[in-house]
């Protein structure tokens, strides 16, 4: 940097502006001081150095102004920037806010769409099912129409049968009984096919009653007899055996269809099977006694095969402990004779085993030896410590066992004696009194 002339055209340098922050401490200039005599070169040196000085704080405020100026850009910089971020994430949040509230509109109407259609549905099914039941009972009510119009019309027809057979048998049994002298005697036929009649609807109305009919049949078939047994024998004799037997059939006829008019509603009354529901009805049951025969003969066959199953394995199972436990089964099986057994059960195996090897089966000596000495290698093993009984060598003043402890020294030299180790301490003895009972205790 090149510093600046002091004086310009004769005349003293004129103030630099103002750089930056930088402010001079007052307005007016600084007087210089009066100097009584200075050389021109002292003059000129001393000019120098406060141009220098004054280009050095110029430099020096451009220089801070500069850097002011860069922190600041470098501030605004990381501002926008973390603006530009922050309007990023937040972008990136509304999508997702936009995103979910579309996504839980769509689900909203999903569930909405799907209730309409469930509610559809279901009324849909409900108009079915009224309108299923409305034709049901539209089906139910004409069955009943019809059945009510065909009972009607049998009976209609019924009772017309009955008036054309009386009309026809009445002319032969009026010429039966006909008597100049007692004319009064034509009106027994009115009474026979009459009393008939009467005696057919006493046995309706107690149908109706629900109080025993049968003497009534009875009395109305005995009637139509006797009408036509009269039909039949003047008809002979009378008329032509045509006659005869039509008008016998008559009197039989009309009796006997109103009577068959009856047992039906009888029957319909009781709740009597149909011919084809009793065939029906027994063809079922021989179907099911068929099935409850072949299920039987399954269960058999079962049993059977489990039967065999059970004695080959009880078979086998006898050979096994005969061939495991040649003494034990020796032994068993003179027991299940002196017991009066057949065959060497549970319980004379149990007691077979015990008299032999002294425990229940599933345990014998070798067993019990060998599980002592898992549980023992499984014990060692969680307190780490040996498992050959070997244990780390005391002094001869520490506390042993219970029982008193025997001490022989060893002949050899190089071995441990008595006196070997200095004495412990009260406290010192003490402690390791201490360990050594919680030693026992955890050997327990």
């Amino acid at each position: 940097m090149t510093a600046s002339p002091p004086l310009m055209n004769g005349h003293k340098r004129p103030a630099m502006p103002v750089l930056g922050d930088w402010r001079p401490t007052t307005d007016t200039p600084t007087p210089e001081p009066v100097e009584e005599q200075r050389t021109p070169a002292i003059v000129e040196a001393s000019d120098t150095v406060a141009a220098a000085q004054a280009e050095a704080i110029r430099a020096k405020a451009w220089a801070n102004a500069e850097q002011q100026r860069l922190t600041a850009e470098a501030e605004a910089d990381a501002i926008r920037t973390k603006a530009i971020e922050e309007a990023r994430k937040q972008r990136l949040a509304n999508d997702r806010a936009e995103r979910k509230a579309v996504e839980e509109q769509a689900a909203s109407d999903a569930r909405i769409a799907e209730h309409n259609r469930r509610r559809d549905q279901a009324e849909r099914g409900r108009q079915d099912d009224a309108r299923q039941a409305a034709e049901e009972r539209k089906t139910a009510e004409k069955a009943a129409a019809d059945e009510t119009e065909a009972e009607r019309r049998w009976r209609g027809h019924a009772r017309g049968f009955y008036l054309i057979c009386a009309i026809v048998a009445l002319p032969v049994q009026i010429a039966a009984f006909h008597n100049p002298r007692a004319p009064w005697l034509m009106a027994a036929p009115l009474m026979l096919e009459g009393g008939a009649w009467v005696v057919l609807k006493g046995a309706a109305a107690a149908v109706a009653a629900r109080r025993p009919y049968w003497h009534y049949r009875l009395i109305a078939w005995l009637l139509a007899f006797i009408a036509a047994g009269i039909n039949l024998w003047h008809g002979l004799n009378a008329f032509d055996p045509a006659t005869a037997i039509g008008t016998a059939f008559a009197s039989v006829a009309g009796p006997g269809v109103w009577d068959l008019h009856e047992h039906g509603r009888i029957r319909k009354r009781d709740g009597a099977p149909t011919r084809r529901e009793r065939r029906a009805a027994k063809k079922k049951a021989k179907a099911e006694k068929e099935l409850k025969a072949a299920d039987e003969a399954r269960r058999a066959d079962d049993k059977r095969a489990a039967d065999e199953a059970a004695r080959a394995a009880a078979r086998k199972l006898a050979a096994e402990r005969e061939k495991n436990f040649p003494k034990v089964w020796e032994h068993a099986l003179k027991l299940a004779a002196d017991l009066g057994q057949t065959a060497v059960t549970e319980a004379v195996w149990t007691r077979a085993k015990l008299d032999v090897e002294g425990a229940p089966p599933g345990e014998s000596a070798e067993v019990l030896r060998m599980r002592n000495a898992a549980e023992a290698r499984v014990a060692a093993a969680r307190e780490k410590r040996p498992v050959n009984g070997s244990s780390v060598q005391a002094a001869s003043q520490m506390l042993g066992a219970k029982k008193p402890r025997i001490y022989n020294p060893p002949a050899k030299r190089g071995t441990r004696s008595k006196g070997d180790t200095a004495p412990y301490v009260s406290a010192a003895r003490k402690q390791a009194s201490i360990a050594a009972r919680n030693a026992r205790k955890k050997g327990q």
